[in-house]
């Protein structure tokens, strides 16, 4: 059955705030969830091979991303954060105070463009197994990322992984990483890929 991303949305925030899954801000309704659990989601995604094997990402400015920025750059990978207050920009940052949003723009270096990004981490509200992504509705990774044509991945709370969406997705995704694993998505599973 068939039903509109905003009623997916709001099933969504609504499960997670009911079932206590959902970290602040609270509520979780209009924003990518700060779920419990992206701490140990963050890690089981930073550890993936293929995510190891990319030295520079796009990653969003989510606060339930920021284990994984942290992490990210512990790791010495070089990020692009989206510049909040420019539309189209970004922080190039490889200091770890960057995970930081607030310090992102003292160590960030301005840039039009991701240069050397080779993938990129979005936060969502719901992720389908076959790599269907549901955003809040409204963003920059909305808005600019297909353009990049990089793979993406993203973080995901068990309550908010589907079998797949009741919705079009806004993009699509090859990882999705939970508390303690990742889940691959293939050309078999999904042939938008």
């Amino acid at each position: 059955m068939t039903q509109t991303a905003g009623a997916t949305r709001t099933a969504l925030w609504n499960d997670l705030l009911r079932e206590r899954a959902a970290a602040y801000p609270l509520p979780p309704h209009g924003h990518h969830p700060n779920f419990v659990g992206a701490k140990q989601a963050a890690a089981a995604l930073l550890a993936h091979p293929q995510l190891q094997a990319h030295a520079c990402l796009i990653v969003g400015a989510e606060r339930v991303l920021y284990p994984f920025r942290k992490g990210a750059l512990a790791a010495g990978v070089v990020l692009y954060l989206p510049d909040q207050k420019r539309g189209g920009w970004y922080f190039r940052v490889d200091n770890l105070a960057g995970a930081d949003l607030k310090r992102s723009r003292e160590v960030g270096e301005p840039s039009l463009r991701p240069q050397g990004a080779t993938a990129a981490v979005l936060a969502c509200v719901a992720a389908g197994r076959d790599g269907g992504r549901l955003s809040k509705g409204f963003g920059w990774g909305s808005r600019g990322l297909p353009e990049f044509g990089l793979p993406t991945y993203t973080l995901a709370h068990r309550r908010m992984l589907l079998e797949t969406l009741p919705c079009p997705p806004d993009s699509w995704v090859q990882l999705i990483g939970l508390p303690g694993e990742v889940i691959e998505v293939s050309e078999t599973d999904s042939p938008h890929f």
